[in-house]
């Protein structure tokens, strides 16, 4: 009885706050302890994308919107490894749980839909920072970036993050399979990360393609995170911050109503 009542006195409230603090901890441990390739790996690998259009492009290119064309991209691809990353750590942390069968683990304990939903998410997001936060800080002193506007920069990065946080842990109920779950990457993450101004402006590309990209909320991160790094955007930067949210609210829903209703979780 002791052990209930203390249980209840730690959800503080309607929130089982020591639940999600400890899902949290499970999801950030995880990378945490694979450091190399969850951490290490898509620093080098960011810094090879960095490299290659140096040499290929960069000098050829010239300035885009006022800036060189490494310092252009180089918002776009910190996004972008970014949102990869955090579309990584929610879906393969979920689908294994599900394949190995120790998905009931976390089903359990007295964790509300939006709690389990929650503690993924934020695993996912933490996982981008850990990323975000190291690939700028050579960005700065390499490439000369600043930070023009850096509390918006910071907010669409943690959108962004939650986004794709929440569509990992959304292909991953879905998917029965680790193929199912990388016909996902592979067919709508990847093509909607890299056909979304990472390395080009809109005003480069024909009027179809551009009227394309505007549906694409990659599109509007990518723009927004460029303009809190640079000043410079494709788009109303609020407009872009209104999508963002709309979109990272409706996955988030999603996502609850299946884990609420056990929608292949539980056998």
């Amino acid at each position: 009885m002791t052990e209930i009542s203390n249980m209840g006195e730690r959800r503080f409230g309607r929130v089982n706050w020591l639940g999600l603090a400890t899902l949290t901890e499970r999801e950030i441990r995880r990378f945490v302890s694979i450091w190399m390739q969850t951490v290490l790996a898509p620093l080098v690998t960011a810094g090879l994308f960095l490299a290659i259009f140096s040499i290929a492009i960069g000098p050829a290119r010239g300035e885009v919107m006022g800036f060189s064309y490494l310092q252009f991209i180089a918002p776009g691809i910190l996004t972008m490894t970014v949102i990869q990353n955090a579309f990584a750590n929610s879906s393969s942390s979920m689908l294994v749980s599900k394949v190995q069968g120790n998905i009931v683990d976390t089903l359990m304990p007295p964790l509300s839909a939006g709690e389990i939903v929650a503690g993924y998410i934020a695993g996912g997001v933490a996982r981008g920072l850990f990323v975000a936060v190291p690939l700028w800080l050579v960005m700065l002193p390499v490439l000369g970036l600043g930070l023009a506007h850096p509390l918006l920069a910071l907010i669409y990065v943690l959108l962004g993050a939650a986004l794709m946080a929440a569509l990992g842990l959304l292909g991953a109920i879905y998917a029965n399979k680790f193929d199912q779950l990388a016909a996902i990457s592979n067919f709508i993450i990847t093509p909607m990360a890299f056909l979304s101004g990472t390395f080009y402006s809109v005003e480069s590309v024909p009027p179809v393609m551009r009227h394309l990209l505007h549906w694409n909320p990659m599109f509007y991160l990518i723009d927004g995170v460029r303009f809190g790094t640079l000043g410079v955007s494709d788009s109303p930067p609020m407009r872009g911050l209104a999508v963002l949210v709309c979109a990272t609210v409706l996955v988030t829903l999603l996502c609850w109503q299946m884990v609420r209703s056990g929608h292949r979780l539980k056998p």
